[in-house]
């Protein structure tokens, strides 16, 4: 699990907010599985919009543009974005995310990352935190607008309750070049060593990333 922040600045945040404020909602568990669909309660952004498709595509280049979405979560295949808004009494009770999806092409993929990316500031809404189970102790997470949490697909996580305000976020699935999180963690260390490396021993870290992409990598 982790925190990327400043995947959208201030501004972007805003244009954003403004645009799905004139997008249509709708009842969000027209979406959900069969067993989510029994503890989802929120809206969300038709897919189908004109609008909503301008707003996914500028969200999707900045997280295809952040530097650790990169280097980190490393996608190779993308879902669709949701949009979701989330008013007091509302919220996604516990449920895991499905371990297949569509693309936004239609073809099938493997979810191995999920994440939200946040769109309004905490202070705002009270509630609607992402809670993930862990078995070290759940986290929960409320970060500023802008910032987006990602975590392994496989693990339990809810949307609590939203009490007062509106919680408003973008989520979605990627299926990552480097299936294993320890493997990709492995390679985003590396990538750190090189930044501060001589250019000899860059060139053996360069040679390194090389093979174990090969060796790990899935197209």
């Amino acid at each position: 699990m982790v925190i990327v922040e400043d995947v959208l600045a201030g501004d972007e945040v805003l244009a954003i907010r403004e645009a799905l404020d004139h997008a249509p909602f709708r009842d969000g568990a027209l979406t959900a599985g069969a067993a989510a669909v029994k503890v989802k309660r929120n809206e969300q952004a038709r897919g189908d919009d004109p609008g909503v498709v301008a707003v996914s595509r500028r969200v999707r280049l900045a997280l295809e543009g952040h530097s650790i979405v990169r280097s980190l979560v490393r996608p190779v295949r993308w879902s669709n974005l949701i949009f979701s808004r989330y008013g007091p009494g509302q919220q996604y009770g516990l449920h895991a995310d499905n371990a297949v999806m569509t693309d936004t092409d239609g073809w099938p993929f493997r979810t191995d990352i999920s994440f939200t990316l946040f769109l309004t500031d905490p202070e705002t809404y009270e509630g609607g935190g992402l809670l993930i189970a862990d078995p070290a102790g759940d986290r929960e997470f409320r970060p500023p607008a802008g910032c987006a949490v990602f975590y392994p697909t496989g693990l339990l996580h809810r949307v609590t309750p939203v009490t007062t305000g509106l919680r408003l976020a973008c989520v979605g699935w990627v299926q990552s070049f480097v299936r294993r999180p320890d493997q990709r963690e492995i390679l985003f260390d590396l990538e750190r060593l090189r930044e501060g490396a001589t250019d000899e021993a860059s060139l053996v870290l360069d040679k390194t990333l090389g093979n174990l992409l090969r060796m790990w990598g899935e197209a």
